[in-house]
């Protein structure tokens, strides 16, 4: 039987990501440092020659590359991806592309130059599929995006099924007209479209929905594009906070109000929903967890090559504000 890093862990009485440092030659105590290579001899533990190889080449450093940093929520994964990858040993490399293939294309490239470990990625759609063709030369692992072909492990949030809970609460109030915003560049909007619409269909609905890009100012100018045909709706869903941003922005600038002009739902918790309007209801998404999976998947990954792809799909949680408000009781 195949001895893993885990087994020399649970020898050793730490985490993995200690052993790896270790073996690494990241920095841990001499004691600790004993102990892992204790553990290694006895279990017989052999360390994968390809992670050797890949960890001997670089300067114990990994790529986060993210689709915009000024987006709350790669902020917060970006911490957590951080704060496990100094726990191991490892430093990180920032870049943003904001959802641009050529400049994904140009750090993917930086990241073969600096030899790094590995990289936690929030690709475009296309960065997806041209990878699916030619895969780079080191580990990546996806978050937020996933490989539709299953070729990359990654970490996502379950986003039909978190998109389908905003259509039933907003059901549940009272609302049945219904559109909803979706970023046109990621694999994200696709699968929340997918669930936005089997939600409504489901509750025999019409799925009114349109793909913008996903920046503050197109959700603003679709917001008040609503408004100028015939019978707008009675609620909208944002699916990224960007878009939600942007959808407060522009009823702001027509002097609607929230929810009495109009319902809005949206995705991610972040600080400033809690204050808008009479605070919005959200999908709050495990962002943390996000980060932190990510880079183990990442250290598992330097230590079994070979290994079956994985795709972690974890739950959001539904935070119900004063912003999507029962319809009938604002009637009454």
């Amino acid at each position: 039987m195949t001895v893993s890093i885990k087994d020399v862990a649970r020898a050793a009485g730490v985490s993995p990501a200690t052993v790896s440092r270790a073996l690494g030659g990241g920095k841990v105590s001499p004691e600790l440092r004993a102990q892992v290579e204790d553990a290694v001899r006895r279990t017989g533990y052999r360390p994968n020659l390809s992670a050797r190889r890949l960890r001997s080449q670089d300067s114990q450093t990994i790529g986060l590359i993210v689709a915009d940093i000024s987006n709350p929520f790669f902020t917060a994964v970006a911490r957590a991806v951080e704060d496990e990858a100094y726990k191991a040993g490892l430093r990180v490399i920032l870049c943003n592309t904001d959802e641009n293939p050529q400049k994904e294309a140009m750090y993917l490239q930086l990241m073969e130059e600096e030899r790094v470990t590995g990289v936690i990625f929030a690709p475009t759609r296309a960065t997806v599929d041209r990878m699916a063709r030619r895969k780079p030369n080191f580990p990546i692992v996806l978050i937020d995006r996933a490989d539709m072909a299953g070729g990359q492990d990654a970490v996502v949030l379950d986003n039909a099924a978190a998109a389908a809970m905003l259509v039933e609460h907003l059901y549940a109030q009272g609302y049945r007209r219904i559109t909803a915003l979706f970023g046109n560049a990621s694999t994200t909007g696709i699968e929340r479209h997918a669930g936005f619409a089997a939600a409504m269909q489901r509750l025999g609905l019409a799925p009114e929905s349109r793909f913008v890009a996903p920046s503050i100012e197109a959700a603003e100018a679709e917001t008040v594009s609503l408004f100028r045909q015939g019978q707008p709706p009675e609620a909208v869903i944002a699916s990224n906070g960007l878009l939600l941003m942007g959808v407060v922005r522009g009823l702001r600038a027509l002097h609607k109000r929230i929810p009495e002009d109009l319902a809005v739902a949206g995705f991610d918790n972040e600080s400033w929903t809690e204050l808008a309007g009479p605070g919005l209801t959200v999908i709050e998404q495990p962002v943390t967890e996000i980060g932190r999976t990510a880079m183990r998947l990442l250290l598992e990954r330097l230590d079994a090559p070979d290994a079956p792809v994985r795709k972690v799909v974890l739950g959001g949680r539904c935070v119900v504000r004063g912003s999507t408000r029962a319809h009938a009781a604002m009637a009454g």
